[in-house]
């Protein structure tokens, strides 16, 4: 038993630095993956965004739900087609996803940290004009896929001085169109406007891997540069992440982390530990 607590308190020495650091900080939280399909990993999830805000700091979360639209979109019997990491979206797709994102994981995420002690308040695009959007550059090729060409924050700073903003990543434009947006996009979006502290992607792999078939080839820490250098030549899912990591520091963030969702309690690992884990990207 002694042992036990020895490490506990141990643990919580190496994570006060970081408390101390971060307090008063923004932090954006991408959602998604196994994440947000296992109950244990959901609970974990939550759990430490409400300890994020306990201690000082200041979660934003914008959350995705792919295996959850895929699977209703299989149910209703709609061909489910993906271009460089992007869902092809046609007009159907767009109104499942939105019933998706919306009206059943939103929900969902902000009910849970209720139960865990936080309010949070569930937004989507659309929500106090939060995302200007306009058709992707292969509009041709993906459909109704949106690209967040400005984010309002007014809106989000007015919430998160109280609550946990948790935001679906849906919007429409002008015209009133609805739009599929990437939630790694609006998530890098979201953290270069409000100059967050650290913008954090959940995956389900353990981070950028420089082989994406040898998990050993895990980058730990790279630039902005180099991701660059590099991103043309990347495919799949990683692409949008990596891409959203570029946004994010370009526009004012002062890092990014792409980690292992399916790690329970990754987010206080990412941030409270002297290793941490998964892929950091810096200016």
């Amino acid at each position: 038993m002694s042992g036990q607590v020895e490490n506990s308190v141990a643990t919580l020495l190496e994570a006060l630095p970081y408390i101390r650091e971060f307090h008063g900080r923004t932090v954006v939280i991408k959602y998604g993956g196994a994440a947000m399909l296992d109950e244990d990993l959901r609970e974990a999830f939550a759990t430490d965004v409400v300890l994020l805000k306990y201690v000082g700091l200041n979660p934003v979360i914008v959350h995705g739900g792919g295996p959850e639209i895929t699977r209703y979109m299989d149910r209703l019997g709609l061909e489910v087609k993906f271009h460089e990491g992007l869902r092809v979206s046609d007009a159907d797709t767009v109104e499942v996803a939105k019933m998706v994102l919306v009206g059943k994981l939103n929900s969902e995420i902000v009910q849970r940290l209720n139960q865990h002690g936080q309010p949070a308040v569930g937004m989507a695009g659309e929500d106090g004009t939060l995302f200007e959007v306009a058709p992707v550059a292969n509009a041709d090729q993906v459909g109704f896929v949106g690209s967040v060409e400005r984010v309002h924050v007014g809106v989000l700073n007015h919430i998160a001085e109280d609550y946990i903003p948790v935001i679906a990543s849906s919007a429409s434009d002008r015209d009133g169109q609805s739009y599929n947006v990437n939630a790694d996009e609006a998530a890098g979006k979201v953290a270069a406007a409000l100059g967050a502290h650290k913008a954090i992607f959940l995956t389900d792999v353990e981070g950028w891997l420089g082989d994406p078939a040898d998990e050993a080839s895990l980058i730990s820490r790279t630039t902005v540069g180099e991701v660059k250098t590099r991103l043309e030549g990347i495919d799949g899912g990683m692409r949008p992440k990596l891409q959203a990591c570029v946004d994010a520091i370009s526009g004012g963030a002062q890092s990014a982390h792409i980690i292992d969702g399916r790690r329970p309690h990754s987010l206080l690992l990412e941030l409270f530990t002297d290793a941490g884990i998964g892929t950091m990207v810096t200016p």
